[in-house]
């Protein structure tokens, strides 16, 4: 069994660490703006925490790639064997808020696939962890995805367009449906067994994703596209075909319930489009 813990430890010091720089500025008066092109607001707390993550983690290890949604992306993350995959704030709009469900997701992908992840969520004191084949933990506690496996009594995470009818062509499941901002802590959700599902249709950034699905599947859950695919990460175009995650039971038999997907259908440009609001 690979031995991930030391990356794991590293990436849970840097969490408690962005989470002090994230709660030294006040989300209602920091200075804030829209990005280019549409893409969402973001803070100058988003940036601090940014730089001093991209410091700390690269300088302890400096052979890794690095991708994060406030860094400019470039081509040499794909010549990494291994890759910082960074959200240094899920849920900026939260942070503005004031709200307290804002996540820092930090995670580690190894030719693709994810070996260490944590979800922080500073203002909840409550942080997710998982290394691959470690096991999954909220505050050092073990935790386990759902058992339920009927999709018309889950309680499953999701925007409203995700309950659209035309993509339940077999009518929508009487699920009961709840919504978090940050996607991050939805999957932190589902591991911890608190939800039974995640759905998200749309095209979804690596950075939301990465850390959380890593925890879902430690935490005996499955995670995968809207397809049914398995998540590959550091992709040269670093979105996923929407996720589906929940308890393993749960996870074919809401496949089943979707309508057959466009197999034209390929992911947008992270840096051309705006970021998908859910």
């Amino acid at each position: 069994m690979p031995d991930n813990t030391d990356d794991l430890s590293l990436l849970i010091d840097a969490a408690r660490l962005a989470g002090q720089v994230a709660t030294s500025f006040a989300g209602l008066s920091a200075k804030r703006w829209d990005k280019a092109r549409g893409a969402g607001p973001v803070t100058e707390a988003d940036l601090a925490v940014n730089a001093m993550l991209e410091h700390t983690l690269r300088s302890a290890r400096p052979d890794y790639g690095w991708l994060s949604e406030e860094t400019e992306d470039n081509a040499r993350r794909l010549t990494h064997e291994h890759v910082f995959i960074v959200d240094p704030i899920d849920g900026t709009r939260s942070f503005i808020e004031g709200s307290r469900t804002w996540a820092h997701s930090l995670a580690i992908a190894r030719n693709g696939r994810v070996v260490a992840g944590v979800v922080f969520l500073p203002l909840r004191d409550k942080l997710y962890a998982a290394a691959l084949g470690r096991g999954a933990w909220l505050n050092g506690a073990a935790i386990t995805a759902s058992a339920t496996a009927d999709p018309g009594t889950a309680n499953i995470l999701a925007a409203k367009p995700t309950v659209q009818p035309d993509l339940w062509p077999g009518g929508l499941p009487g699920f009961q449906r709840a919504h978090r901002p940050s996607l991050a802590y939805r999957l932190g959700l589902v591991a911890q067994g608190r939800f039974d599902a995640m759905l998200t249709f749309r095209p979804s950034w690596e950075w939301d994703i990465a850390a959380g699905a890593l925890i879902v599947t430690e935490a005996g859950g499955t995670c995968t596209d809207k397809s049914g695919a398995p998540l590959m990460f550091n992709n040269p175009v670093p979105q996923l075909n929407g996720v589906i995650a929940s308890g393993a039971a749960l996870h074919d038999r809401l496949l089943g319930h979707l309508a057959p997907l466009d197999p034209r259908a390929k992911p947008t440009h992270p840096r051309m489009n705006p970021k998908p609001q859910e």
